[in-house]
This record gives structure tokens, C-alpha cells and sequence, in this order.
């Protein structure tokens, strides 16, 4: 029994897995309410409800935490992409801003250190092409199925649509109404069909 420690607790990957979600969900409120620079220690301790032993303990430090979050983030973006299409996470967007408004804080985070941080631009390639490559993908398929237009290149229509995409990102941060959006999506969906 030597070298075996008792009355330690194992802490399953579950588990594991639980409270890093639970900090993450905690720290998206925390940068979507105060931006990247706002959210101070203490903030993100009160945000998740934790100390800042346990939020460092499975993130190095904010901006790790930051990029993970932000991570997740594209990665379900990605998901839905490669399903239902970029017009879709638009839909999703338009049909519930404020249950997304913790996604749009970070995404605008993500934004503004793109244009002032060169390291965090060079981290963030990584998933941004991904996200470029899902949607990509995706229109590859719809052109070999017939139902994506074929007049115009496939990498212009996803530059088109991810163009749209942010152009819908700032209006909603504006705090401009969503419930307009569909038929706008509705023309944007017709612009990329095969008549």
C-alpha cells in the first residue's frame, strides 16, 4: 500500500468533464457581460461560482480559458454548418439572440482580438479554417447534388455567407431586432440555390 493514497476521493472523467463545462458556462457570462478585459479574476470566480484555484486548476490561466471557450464555440458552429449549413446557425441566431448572447459575446471577443492581437490571430487560424472547411464542404455537396447555384465558385458563395454572417453578428450586437431576419435568411438561402 505504499505510495497509495487514502480517503482522496477519485474524481471521474465525468466529473471532470462536468466542471470544466461549468466553468466554461460560467466564464462565457462573465466575457459576454464585460469582454475579455473586464472579466477579471474575480469576476469569472463570481461568474462560475468557483474559486480561482479550481478555475485555474483545469484552465492555465484566462486566456486558455478564453481560447477553450471560444473553441467550443466554433466547434459547435462547425457541427451545425456541416448539417444544416452557415444560413442555419444564422436562423439559430435570429430565433433566440438572447440565448445565444453569451456565443455572439464571445464571438465579438474573438473579433476584436483577431484585429489587436497577432498570437491570438495566429492561434485562431486553426478554427477559423475549420469552420471555412466545413462550410466549404457542405456546399461541395450541395453543388454534386444539383441544389447549390453553379454560375458562381463554390469559395466565393462561402465567402458570400460567411460575409452575411457577420454582417448579422454586428446588427444583433447593435442590439438591432432579430424578429425581421427571416425573410432576409430566407433571400440569402434563394441567393445560393440552383434556380
Amino acid at each position: 500500500m505504499a505510495g497509495k493514497l487514502t480517503g482522496v476521493p477519485r474524481v471521474s472523467s465525468d466529473q471532470l468533464a462536468a466542471r470544466r463545462q461549468e466553468i466554461l458556462d460560467g466564464a462565457r457570462a462573465c466575457f459576454a457581460r464585460f469582454g475579455y478585459e473586464g472579466a477579471t479574476v474575480r469576476r469569472l470566480e463570481e461568474s462560475t461560482g468557483l474559486s480561482r484555484g479550481a478555475i485555474f486548476h483545469h484552465y492555465r490561466d484566462k486566456d486558455a480559458l478564453f481560447l477553450a471557450l471560444a473553441e467550443q464555440d466554433a466547434g459547435r458552429m462547425a457541427d451545425v454548418v456541416a448539417e444544416q449549413g452557415l444560413v442555419q446557425v444564422m436562423r439559430e441566431l435570429v430565433a433566440d439572440p438572447s440565448g445565444v448572447r453569451g456565443w455572439l459575446g464571445t464571438r465579438l471577443e474573438v473579433s476584436r482580438r483577431l484585429r489587436t492581437e497577432p498570437e491570438f490571430r495566429e492561434r485562431w487560424s486553426a478554427h477559423s479554417a475549420a469552420l471555412t472547411r466545413a462550410t466549404r464542404e457542405r456546399l461541395e455537396r450541395q453543388a454534386r447534388t444539383g441544389t447549390l447555384r453553379d454560375d458562381v465558385p463554390v469559395a466565393v458563395v462561402a465567402q458570400y455567407l460567411e460575409l452575411v454572417l457577420e454582417g448579422l453578428i454586428s446588427h444583433l450586437a447593435m442590439g438591432l431586432p432579430a424578429d425581421d431576419m427571416g425573410p432576409v435568411l430566407d433571400l440569402v438561402e434563394a441567393t445560393v440555390r440552383r434556380r
